[in-house]
C-alpha cells in the first residue's frame, strides 16, 4: 500500500486552501479597471496636448482594436498554455499601459497605452472569465457566472470612479490614477501566483495557434442570439462612455472630474445589479427582457441630450446599465455552459470579439459626427441607431428564443 508522506499531505492541504473563484474575479476586476481608467482624463489630455473631440474618441477606441486583435490571435491560448500564464501576461500589458500614460509623451504614448490596454483586456476577457468559472465548485457555478460578469462590468466601472476621484482631489491628476493602478496590478499578480491551474497538462511555452473566430458547431444555436444581445448592450456602453464625459464638462459646464467618473460608474454599477437579477430567471426570459430595458435606457439618454439634463442622463445610465447587465450575463452564461471544455476560452473569446466590436463603433462614430453636428445632435443620431438595433434584437429574441443546454 502506498503511503502518503507528511510533506505531500501538507502540500495538498495548502493547495486546498488556495484562493478560489472570488480571488480570480478580483484579479479580473483589477485588470479591467485599467482599461477605463483614462476616461475622465481625456479632457485634461486634450487641453495639455491639444487635439480635437474626434481624436479623443479615436484614442479611446484604439483600445478596442487591441482587444479584438488579441481575441482573434490568442483568444484560445489559455486552453493550451494554462490560465495563470495568460493572466500574468494580461496584467503585464496593463502595467505597460499605465507606464505609457505616466510618460505623457503626447498622442503616440496615448495610442500605445490604449492599444496595450486592449491587449490586456483581450487576454482577460477570455482567460479571466473561464478561470472564475472553472475554480468554482459544482454547486457554485451560478454564483461564479455572476462573479465573472460582475468583475468585468464592475472593473470597467471602477476605473473612471478611481481616476475621477484621484484626478479631482489628489495632486498630479495625470499621475496618481496610474500609480494607484500599478499598485493594484502588483497585488493582482501575487494573487494569480497563488491560484491553482485549471488546465490539465498546461504547456506555458506552447506556441499560440490563431484560429480567428471559432464557435464549435454544437454552440452555434446558442451563440448567435447571445452575441447579438451582447453587441447591442456594448453599443450602449460605447455610446455612453463616448458622450457622457464631454456632455458633463462642456454642455453642463461641470468641471468636477469626480462627478464625471461617478456618472460613468453609475452605468456599470447598474449593469452589475442587472446581472444579479439574471440568476432568478431563465436565459430565455433574461435576454429579451434585458434588451427591452436597454431600449428604455437609450430613450432616457437621448432625452437627456435633448433636454441637457444631468438627472435624465443618470436615469438613462441606471436603466440602460440594468438592461445591459441582464442581457450580458444571460448571454455569457448560455455561451459558457454550451461550450465544450477544450474550446471554452476560444468560444468565450469569440463572444467578446462581437461585444467589443459593439463598444468601439459608436465611440468613433460619435466623435466623427461631433465635428459636423455638434455633441448633442451626434449623440442623438447614434442613440436612435442603437435603439433601433436593440429593439430589433429584442424582437428577434422574442420570436426565436435562445436555446439553452438541454433544449
Amino acid at each position: 500500500m502506498t503511503r502518503t508522506s507528511p510533506a505531500s499531505h501538507r502540500s495538498r492541504s495548502r493547495g486546498e486552501r488556495r484562493p478560489g473563484y472570488l480571488a480570480a474575479a478580483a484579479v479580473f476586476a483589477i485588470g479591467m479597471a485599467g482599461t477605463t481608467l483614462p476616461t475622465p482624463l481625456y479632457g485634461l489630455y486634450r487641453d495639455e496636448i491639444g487635439f480635437s473631440e474626434l481624436m479623443v474618441t479615436v484614442v479611446f477606441a484604439s483600445y478596442a482594436v487591441g482587444v479584438i486583435c488579441t481575441l482573434l490571435l490568442v483568444g484560445n491560448h489559455s486552453d493550451v498554455a494554462g490560465r495563470r500564464p495568460v493572466l500574468l501576461c494580461a496584467l503585464g500589458f496593463g502595467a505597460a499601459s499605465a507606464v505609457c500614460f505616466l510618460l505623457e509623451g503626447g498622442l503616440p504614448a496615448l495610442f500605445t497605452g490604449r492599444v496595450l490596454s486592449g491587449f490586456s483586456a483581450g487576454l482577460l476577457s477570455g482567460a479571466g472569465t473561464v478561470t472564475v468559472l472553472e475554480l468554482a465548485a459544482p454547486g457554485r457555478k451560478s454564483r461564479a457566472g455572476f462573479a465573472a460578469t460582475a468583475a468585468n462590468m464592475g472593473g470597467l466601472g471602477c476605473g473612471p470612479l478611481l481616476s475621477g476621484l484621484l484626478a479631482q482631489y489628489a495632486p498630479m491628476p495625470l499621475t496618481w490614477p496610474f500609480l494607484a493602478h500599478l499598485a493594484l496590478l502588483a497585488v493582482a499578480a501575487a494573487i494569480v501566483l497563488l491560484l491553482p491551474e485549471t488546465v490539465p497538462h498546461a504547456r506555458p511555452k506552447g506556441r499560440p495557434r490563431p484560429q480567428g473566430l471559432y464557435v464549435p458547431p454544437e454552440v452555434r444555436g446558442v451563440f448567435a442570439p447571445a452575441a447579438l444581445a451582447a453587441f447591442a448592450g456594448f453599443s450602449l456602453l460605447g455610446l455612453f462612455t463616448a458622450v457622457a464625459p464631454s456632455f458633463v464638462s462642456h454642455t453642463l459646464g461641470i468641471g468636477n472630474l469626480a462627478v464625471t467618473g461617478l456618472v460613468v460608474f453609475s452605468m456599470f454599477l447598474s449593469s452589475t445589479a442587472g446581472q444579479s437579477l439574471t440568476g432568478r430567471m431563465t436565459t430565455r426570459t433574461a435576454l429579451p427582457l434585458g434588451c427591452l430595458v436597454l431600449v428604455a435606457g437609450l430613450l432616457l439618454v437621448g432625452a437627456s441630450l435633448w433636454a441637457k439634463s444631468l438627472p435624465l442622463m443618470v436615469a438613462g445610465a441606471v436603466c440602460g446599465g440594468l438592461g445591459q447587465g441582464l442581457a450580458f450575463r444571460a448571454a455569457l452564461t448560455a455561451v459558457g455552459d454550451a461550450a465544450p471544455p477544450a474550446h471554452r476560452a476560444a468560444t468565450v473569446s469569440s463572444f467578446f470579439v462581437v461585444a467589443y466590436t459593439g463598444i468601439s463603433l459608436p465611440v468613433v462614430g460619435v466623435g466623427a459626427l461631433t465635428m459636423w453636428l455638434g455633441l448633442e445632435r451626434a449623440g442623438l443620431t447614434f442613440t436612435a441607431c442603437v435603439t433601433v438595433l436593440v429593439a430589433a434584437t429584442a424582437v428577434r429574441l422574442v420570436r426565436h428564443p435562445a436555446p439553452t443546454r438541454g433544449d
